[in-house]
């Protein structure tokens, strides 16, 4: 504030115009604050204009007493008190236009009265806790919907997995939205019959991926050798051509074969299949798969998970029909009268304090032989490591541990259809400690099923995810 004149009433009038810029700035922030807009910074200086027009003289002998720096001071003081806000947007176009530039897929958004939704699939990073909370720092910043409720629906291969959801807090003194704010969950909420019909942008279909998985397998069976080590790369092609289903095609080439065959030393097809998700009513998901597995098994598989309202708790089921065939270069060999069925029954318990799941089932395996097993998996953000213990009908007990490690990059993006290739999104071992070569047989009915992506949906981790970051 600057006057020329020091006397008497010239000094009482710039302090009372002082003063009454100053209330005026009070009123007017704590206005906008109330109900941001895109038009807020403007507003308020187009007002601010206008109220020194009328003020810019009152005496001839005094000059204005705010000069152009002071007013870019204010604006600037104004713009940064709404860095903490919440990002009201009107609508939330824009918000699914950010998701599509970082690399989400199947992107969409819809509203009633009550809530907004957004819909995305995480394909631009790696780990799912890792993509899912840089969504939830866009939406909070710019997409969250004005004194409503927003949810965020997340897919898989286009089927929806989980739910996160915010409720704003009427009266809350805190006004930006955090992370700790959302509560993920099975469930969708009664939008999702809204949401499933909208048109969603970036789709997935038709989009390759080329992924190489890296397979180690190693074995002590002779005294006058520590290991036997076979190390393949097993390029895989992937793509998914309507909702839910994905089909691979892998064909494994070996790098180092010492003790594994001459079979396992010539490139061979690794695994065939079709795979269809799909999430039934009451929360139950499913899957099915037909094709060439591992463990030189082929033929259907099917499996399903249900949580319990406790979504610490859930429930596990599986049945398969395979035959026997192996690959001798790409000559196939079966043999038809080696039918089995094989099926598996249990529970799991989750402990989010420590991210550890706890899985008892009963199964039986590829002789007929019938059997319990446990296993309780600690997951971590980049592995998952764990321990398992097996009792079977005519066989010895046996047990041991495994790991499941990610591999970089953790980020990556699609360049609309050309195929991305890229490493698997990890790899693991899991070590037969009692050396069992005979009992308890099994397989696996698609490539990237494994301990670390079947936790990857599990609320109470991406929940843990979202906080720790």
């Amino acid at each position: 504030m600057v006057c020329e004149k020091e006397n008497g009433s010239d000094k009482n009038y710039c302090v009372e115009r002082k003063n009454n810029i100053i209330s005026f700035f009070h009123i007017k922030i704590f206005g906008i604050i109330k109900n941001v807009s895109i038009f807020a910074a403007y507003f308020v200086l187009y007002e601010h204009k206008k109220w020194l027009k009328k003020m810019r003289y009152k005496n001839s002998n005094i000059r204005k007493c705010l000069n152009t720096k002071t007013i870019a001071l204010c604006a600037a003081f104004f713009l940064y008190c709404l860095l903490p806000l919440k990002g009201i947007c009107q609508t939330g176009e824009s918000t699914v236009d950010a998701l599509v530039e970082m690399g989400f897929e199947n992107v969409g958004w819809t509203e009633d009265g009550n809530e907004r939704v957004y819909v995305l699939q995480n394909s631009a990073y790696r780990l799912q806790g890792v993509g899912i909370g840089k969504a939830v720092d866009v939406i909070q910043k710019m997409g969250l919907p004005e004194e409503k409720s927003c949810r965020i629906i997340v897919l898989d291969n286009n089927v929806p997995q989980i739910s996160l959801y915010y409720h704003p807090i009427k009266g809350d003194s805190v006004l930006q939205a955090e992370r700790d704010d959302w509560n993920v969950s099975y469930e969708l909420g009664d939008t999702w019959k809204n949401a499933r019909k909208i048109k969603l942008k970036n789709s997935s279909l038709f989009k390759i991926d080329i992924l190489v998985y890296p397979e180690f397998s190693f074995k002590n069976v002779i005294i006058t050798q520590i290991y036997q080590i076979l190390f393949d790369l097993s390029p895989a092609i992937e793509i998914s051509l309507w909702k839910g289903m994905k089909a691979t095609a892998q064909v494994k080439i070996p790098v180092y074969n010492d003790g594994y065959g001459a079979r396992e030393g010539k490139v061979h097809p690794g695994f065939l299949t079709l795979s269809q998700r799909f999430r039934l009513p009451y929360n139950v998901f499913g899957k099915f798969s037909v094709g060439y597995f591992s463990g030189n098994r082929y033929g259907a598989d099917v499996d399903f998970f249900r949580p319990f309202k406790d979504e610490r708790f859930s429930l596990l089921a599986r049945i398969g029909y395979t035959g026997a065939g192996r690959w001798d270069g790409f000559r196939f060999q079966y043999d038809p009268s080696l039918w089995r069925m094989t099926w598996s029954l249990g529970g799991n318990f989750y402990w989010p304090r420590f991210n550890t799941l706890f899985t008892l089932k009963a199964e039986q395996y590829l002789l007929k032989e019938k059997g319990v097993r446990f296993e309780m998996i600690r997951h971590f953000r980049y592995c998952s490591i764990g321990f398992y213990a097996m009792k079977a009908e005519h066989a010895k007990a046996n047990g041991g541990f495994r790991f499941q490690v990610a591999l970089p990059p953790y980020k990556y993006k699609r360049r609309g259809h050309i195929p991305r290739v890229n490493t698997s999104t990890n790899m693991g071992i899991a070590y037969n400690a009692g050396n069992e070569r005979y009992y308890y047989k099994d397989y696996k009915a698609e490539a990237s099923d494994n301990i670390m992506e079947r936790n990857s949906f599990n609320p109470y981790f991406i929940k843990s995810e979202l906080l720790n970051f």
